[in-house]
């Protein structure tokens, strides 16, 4: 079934309310790793830069499929909200989505403006414009995303897919009674 507007504009508000999300990739020993760092998003396409000599980027170089968590803590449960996703990180290579992308980070992370040329290593990542010798931009393309919205009732999730970069299927709400059972409505 069709994605309806609201959980769109929930993913898209989850998305920009937020500036840190946790990556999660593949080791080579099979073990996942997870990092926090800083993203942007363009619509649901999501980038974060990573140092080129990083382990993370080596496991994406391995396998391209990622792991992204997005939330914060909540003082009523009920009011409960995040994402998670899986989707493919891929390098840009194209100058002008590099400069694009460099914008929306000015835009989203305004501070950065402000600090000093960065000298060397780790600190290029936060750069205005970071080199593209020791710092990759990552575009994450997301294949599916599970929707938390606890106010819809304890545990809500909804489940949807992507297509041609675009919310595609509704693939299940789920109701959790947290009780051993779960209840699942098309």
């Amino acid at each position: 079934m069709p994605v309806n507007s609201s959980i769109k504009a929930l993913i898209i508000q989850l998305l920009e309310e937020h500036r840190l999300m946790t990556l999660a990739t593949s080791r080579p020993d099979g073990w996942p790793q997870a990092t926090t760092v800083g993203y942007v998003n363009d619509g649901y396409m999501i980038y974060c830069f990573i140092a080129r000599e990083s382990q993370k980027y080596a496991n994406i170089l391995r396998d391209p499929r990622v792991s992204i968590a997005i939330g914060s803590d909540a003082s009523n449960p009920m009011a409960i909200k995040g994402l998670s996703l899986g989707g493919r990180a891929t390098e840009v290579t194209d100058r002008d989505e590099f400069d694009h992308v460099c914008k929306l980070r000015l835009f989203r992370y305004p501070e950065y403006a402000g600090l000093p040329r960065p000298k060397f290593g780790a600190q290029d990542r936060i750069a205005p414009a970071p080199p593209q010798a020791s710092v990759v931009l990552l575009r994450i393309a997301p294949d599916v995303i599970s929707v938390l919205d606890y106010s819809k009732g304890f545990g809500h999730s909804d489940l949807v897919t992507f297509s041609d970069r675009d919310l595609d299927v509704h693939l299940k709400t789920v109701r959790h009674r947290w009780q051993g059972t779960t209840d699942a409505a098309e």
